[in-house]
């Protein structure tokens, strides 16, 4: 017999976990965390549940912010949130599925309504990881037309920066090699290995005379230049494409950093996308390790040196210590990639 499906039971009322726990526990294995904090670690702990049923007004942290947390992690995005709430508010309806929910029980709540819509949401999210399936096996030889085409345009930004093909194909395999150590889900993973070549792609906006300028950049081209993650932004909005949607996250926000001092927008900490971060770590890197006409290539020790250094201000602490897990992996690709 297949493993019961997992319900993760979020709520500060012990009573209302009670209720909950003893209606479903013969059908599903049940989990109940008491705030918000509690279920982001256990969910922190990879073994995620098959569907959460979370509590709104909770104190510290309110369910509208476990549910975006949730989402906004690759490893969790996934799971099925169904909102269970006192609140009866078309617009607090409305806020819960703007945040990704599936759907919205109030309180008091009716035992025949809450194992119904627990077992359609389950069908469906088994139903649409079935078809996931069932799409990237039909559609692999247009996947891989569209991947070459993307891979062309990264391409043509890079030359413009008088830099080599190497680069990006670097960068790609950096950031999936620090993304499997940390964890992420491979899809998520196979993502941001076709995604990354684009980070720099904005530098096709950029004027010759300041991408090219051998010397110093004086403080209006130093402006200029930053514009590069915008550039690079716009030129890859608007797409329903995944790996266009990732590319635009990583163009827009690799120059952020953990401290906020970065930019374009001086974003901080996990407010930054993992994407960004992680190539941020992997960018730098292959910057310092590569020789350019205004200076001389740093020996991969030194550059992991200034990365551990400059963990907490400039990079994720977390990307930083996954890079240095994989280092011999990183510097093995880096001698197969020329």
């Amino acid at each position: 017999m297949p493993d019961k499906p997992t319900i993760l039971i979020v709520d500060d009322a012990p009573d209302n976990i009670h209720i909950l726990m003893n209606l479903l526990k013969t059908q599903y294995k049940v989990k109940a965390a008491t705030s918000g904090d509690k279920a982001l670690a256990i969910l922190a702990n990879g073994n995620n549940p098959d569907l959460i049923l979370l509590d709104v007004i909770m104190p510290e942290m309110d369910g509208y912010e476990v549910c975006k947390q949730i989402k906004s992690n690759p490893k969790t995005a996934d799971i099925p949130i169904i909102f269970v709430t006192a609140n009866n508010q078309v617009e607090d309806e409305e806020q819960g599925f703007k945040l990704g929910a599936v759907d919205y029980l109030t309180k008091p709540i009716s035992p025949s309504i809450v194992k119904a819509r627990i077992r359609t949401h389950l069908a469906l999210h088994h139903q649409h990881q079935t078809l996931e399936v069932m799409v990237r096996e039909r559609t692999k030889e247009l996947e891989s037309t569209r991947l070459e085409v993307v891979r062309k345009l990264a391409l043509a930004g890079e030359y413009k920066d008088n830099t080599t093909g190497s680069h990006i194909e670097r960068i790609s395999w950096f950031a999936r090699v620090v993304a499997k150590q940390m964890n992420m889900p491979t899809n998520w993973c196979e993502l941001l290995f076709h995604a990354s070549p684009m980070h720099d792609i904005g530098k096709i906006g950029i004027p010759d005379k300041v991408l090219l300028k051998p010397g110093k950049l004086d403080a209006d081209e130093w402006e200029e230049m930053k514009r590069h993650s915008e550039y690079g932004s716009k030129i890859l909005e608007g797409s329903n494409f995944s790996l266009l949607k990732l590319a635009q996250e990583i163009a827009l926000n690799h120059h952020e950093k953990w401290d906020g001092s970065g930019y374009p927008n001086g974003m901080s900490g996990e407010s930054i996308p993992i994407s960004a971060r992680i190539v941020s770590v992997v960018d730098v890197y292959d910057a310092l390790t590569s020789p350019r006409p205004y200076k001389t290539a740093w020996s991969d020790d030194k550059a992991l040196d200034l990365l551990k250094a400059d963990a907490g201000s400039h990079f994720d602490p977390n990307v930083v210590e996954a890079f240095e897990a994989c280092f011999e992996e990183i510097k093995e690709i880096r001698c197969n990639i020329q």
